[in-house]
């Protein structure tokens, strides 16, 4: 399995292993995420969740030749399942962040609620260049956190940037040296031993409640052109390319 989750101390971790595919996600993995979270959410003796990469790798985001070969039919399929399960857990959720986090890799972060990085780590979110759309409510949460102008730059561009920058845009809470960032995130989510929990996930809720709706709305619209769009010939020429190991060429479109 390339997702470990395990319980100690009142810490549900959900690991992303899969290393040598620089823990690219396939349907198994999502599924077995939303289930770690819905397991996390459940158990009264887990007061927080820290999700995690590997050294060097949060994610490189979806696996493309696992995503090619499943149809991608909208809500029901599992990375909504995913995020689904993201936005409904009721605990607090910290993300710690080396090396690179691309596509869905960037886009869960803007869901969880504590987020560390590395100054070794480089986030971006590609989707135009691949044919496609923001997804996971990046293209209504994005523009809120850095403004519309810095949001075209990563989201119509797609321009990576750093761990530093993150934490100026209000993606992450800190930058740290790549060894200290999952000891530091699993500190902060051990805090929350201390605190009393019924309080904790009152207070989640509400600090979520005002754009909930909206970013719920969001995911829908931007899950059907997603769909739409996979299906267009942009996107056919991109996922082409990437399998012939080419530049795509947009010329003829």
């Amino acid at each position: 399995m390339s997702i470990r989750a395990a319980v100690l101390n009142g810490v549900a971790t959900i690991e992303i292993a899969r290393p040598e595919k620089k823990n690219a996600l396939t349907a198994a993995m999502y599924l077995a995420m939303a289930d770690a979270l819905a397991a996390a959410a459940g158990d009264p003796a887990v007061r927080a969740v820290l999700i995690t990469g590997q050294p060097g790798i949060f994610t490189s985001g979806n696996d493309i030749e696992d995503f090619m070969r499943r149809p991608f039919d909208g809500v029901e399929t599992p990375p909504f399942v995913f995020m689904k399960a993201l936005l409904e857990c009721d605990k607090p959720v910290i993300a710690a962040v080396t090396g690179a986090a691309i596509g869905i890799g960037t886009t869960m972060l803007l869901h969880c609620d504590f987020v560390y990085v590395s100054d070794e780590a480089r986030l971006a979110m590609p989707f135009v260049s691949l044919g496609l759309v923001p997804e996971f409510g990046a293209s209504l949460v994005v523009p809120q956190l850095m403004g519309n102008v810095r949001a075209a730059e990563k989201l119509l561009l797609g321009e990576p940037f750093s761990g530093a920058e993150a934490v100026d845009c209000g993606i992450a809470n800190a930058v740290l040296p790549a060894a200290e960032v999952a000891p530091h995130a699993r500190r902060v989510a051990e805090r929350f031993n201390t605190l009393p929990p019924g309080a904790v996930q009152e207070s989640k809720r509400l600090l979520r409640r005002a754009r909930r709706q909206a970013v719920l709305e969001t995911i829908a619209v931007e899950g059907e052109i997603f769909a739409r769009r996979l299906r267009s010939p942009e996107a056919q020429e991109a996922f082409s390319a990437f399998f012939q190991k080419r530049k795509p060429d947009f010329s003829k479109f």
